[in-house]
């Protein structure tokens, strides 16, 4: 989502009246009612609610400024725009001075989960294939050490809230022309967590945890590529006061071989050959990512030619097996030549009743001055 703040248009140090306003205006622009059928406005119009939901509340909007949506993730409304709760209660509250006209109802409040973060990894073309461990590092939420995660300070422990119970809602009763409608809310008091701190950590100002660099150990399975993304659970950000932590995605990204490209699950390479060779067939030794495999060229090998090492290429992902290895002939044609290979070739495409060029570099001077 785009930043609160520039979904208002307003400034970073705007008061809450200013901030108030501005949503006032944005929502009235956007309202579906304004803008029936149109997708991109609706969507908008999400988004400018959830920016004024955590800009609003005095307390949000320190976490937001500290830890951007990382910290306000889930905290008023579960993170969740029509989850119940502020989100859709406060456009509501706006247009009709009312918190939602279908008496929407959710579940007990708590600490919210954590933010799920992405990370990009580099890696080698062998480790894409067979596998490896990467360390990959995040800036991440992690549990204050100092609380243990409550966010009370040392000595103390975290309330029962007196306002809801301990449920982190509370009911509220209105008249309406269509009669008595009932809503659940989110307890202002202690924002939905059903329990309120009065003396904070010092370490954590309360949230529970701290913002740290953080080194992960990740296990790439065999026959990865670029744009594969692997899911760690629960390695995401952890929540604010206890909540559960997100997932984190890791992108991965493979470097280039000096030999060897991908087709799906073969693995390519190109042999060059000289004349020579083609004409009159060698064995090689290959180097492949298994170790040096013989590749025996027969003679009148053409340029083009494609040998196949069974089972030499990346492994299945998913599945058992591998593919294949396609060795790729090209034949080199040499640029100089010595006076005798001039004079051996020539004799070569004498004896096979080729015509070739002169050798006498003087007429072949006049016959390239003749076409310039």
């Amino acid at each position: 989502m785009a930043d609160y703040y520039e979904l208002l248009g307003v400034s970073r140090n705007a008061s809450t009246e200013e901030i108030k306003r501005a949503y006032r205006a944005r929502a009235r622009q956007l309202h579906p009612d304004a803008n029936p059928g149109d997708a991109a406005a609706e969507e908008k119009f999400k988004q400018v609610a959830k920016a004024y939901e955590v800009l609003s509340d005095a307390e949000a909007r320190a976490r937001y400024d500290r830890f951007g949506e990382a910290g306000v993730s889930g905290a008023a409304g579960n993170g969740d725009f029509f989850g119940g709760g502020g989100g859709l209660g406060d456009i509501f509250e706006t247009f009709f001075g009312g918190g939602g006209p279908f008496g929407q109802q959710r579940g007990p409040s708590g600490p919210p989960r954590g933010q799920d973060l992405e990370v990009v990894a580099d890696l080698d073309f062998e480790q894409a294939v067979f596998g490896a461990t990467l360390p990959v590092k995040v800036r991440t939420a992690l549990t204050c050490d100092d609380c243990g995660g409550s966010g009370a300070g040392s000595g103390t422990q975290p309330v029962t809230c007196s306002d809801c119970n301990g449920q982190g809602q509370v009911q509220r009763v209105r008249q309406s022309i269509l009669g008595q409608m009932v809503t659940m809310q989110t307890c202002s008091r202690c924002r939905g967590f059903g329990r309120v701190i009065a003396t904070p950590c010092a370490t954590c100002s309360g949230e529970g945890r701290v913002m740290v660099e953080k080194t992960f150990q990740v296990d790439v399975p065999a026959g990865v590529d670029t744009g594969s993304t692997l899911r760690l659970t629960g390695r995401g950000a952890v929540g604010p006061r206890g909540g559960a932590a997100g997932d984190l995605f890791v992108h991965l990204r493979v470097r280039p071989h000096d030999r060897y490209e991908r087709d799906g699950f073969d693995l390519v390479t190109v042999v060059e050959l000289s004349i020579s060779q083609a004409t009159l067939g060698v064995s090689l030794q290959l180097p492949t990512l298994d170790g040096d495999e013989t590749l025996v060229v027969p003679a009148g090998t053409q340029p083009g030619r494609e040998f196949v090492l069974k089972r030499r290429g990346v492994p299945r992902l998913q599945s058992s097996g591998r593919g294949d290895l396609r060795v790729l002939i090209s034949v080199k044609v040499p640029i100089k030549l010595t006076d005798e290979e001039s004079r051996l070739l020539r004799q070569f495409a004498a004896v096979r009743g080729e015509d070739v060029a002169p050798a006498d570099t003087s007429l072949l001077s006049k016959i390239k001055s003749a076409f310039s």
